[in-house]
Parts: structure tokens; sequence; C-alpha cells
């Protein structure tokens, strides 16, 4: 079990990497030069919403990224805009900007040609179902400080 545990692990990192080079090589076609992939995946999460920076940050779908400097770089080249919030002064919000939407679009669409071509290579949505069953349910594990204590400290 702890091998097959531990093969799920990388392969979860080797996924996210694997899909992360997948949207750089999307933003590079596309002649987009001024944006990584990570800042791309925060537009497309964002989408139409308005959040704070602390609120993208407890999101936590951006491994290996610093959150405050991927904002202000996508401020800087015009993707998002950011405003104080008018109840907490300290607090700040984005929304994407016409700008990021385009590139969002973009995602959008690119995401929704590779989930077409799935059935290509034998993955159904059941499949993917039942995988993302057993990812929320490590998920939780692993969010579960009682879970992962040491046996030595019980």
């Amino acid at each position: 079990m702890k091998a097959t545990y531990i093969d799920t692990i990388r392969m979860v990192e080797r996924l996210h990497r694997q899909c992360m080079e997948v949207i750089k090589g999307e933003i590079d076609r596309r002649g987009i030069r001024d944006l990584n992939n990570i800042q791309a995946l925060i537009l497309y999460n964002i989408g139409d919403g308005e959040l704070s920076v602390g609120e993208l940050t407890q999101r936590g779908y951006y491994l290996g990224s610093n959150v405050s400097y991927n904002v202000r770089k996508l401020v800087g080249n015009g993707y998002l805009i950011q405003e104080r919030s008018p109840h907490d002064r300290r607090s700040t919000h984005v929304r994407v900007s016409e700008k990021g939407q385009e590139v969002s679009r973009y995602l959008d669409e690119f995401f929704e040609q590779h989930a077409n071509g799935l059935d290509e290579i034998g993955l159904e949505q059941a499949d993917l179902e039942r995988t993302g069953n057993v990812l929320t349910q490590l998920l939780r594990y692993w969010s579960t400080p009682t879970q992962y204590t040491s046996a030595y400290e019980r």
C-alpha cells in the first residue's frame, strides 16, 4: 500500500507540472509573452468573479507560486484590475480586465478541446469522476491533522 500511495503522490505532482507546461505551450502558441502559465491559470480561475488577494491565496491553486507577486505582474501588464475594498482599506480585490478575459476565454476553449479529446484515449466522464473522488478523499485525509499525526505522537 505504501508504494502505491507514494506513486500516487508523485503522479499528482507530475500531472500538475505537466498541466502547467501544457498551459505554457498554449499561451506561447498564442504569442502572449508577458504572462506565465501560473498567471494564466489565476486569470482562468478568477473568471468573471472578484476576489481578494487573500481568497486567491486560500484557494491554493497555484503551487509553487507567490500570489502577491503574480497579482502585481498581472495588474502591471493590464490583465487584472485591483481596487481597495470599500469596507476594509487594508484589503484589495481583483477582477479580470478585458485583456485578461481574452486569455481566460483562450484557456476555456483549450480545456474544452482537451476534454472533448479524452474519449480518444479511452477516458470517460465516469473515469474522471472516480479519479476526482479519490483525490478529494486524499485531500480530506491530508487536511485532517489527526490523520497524519505520527504514531509516535499518539
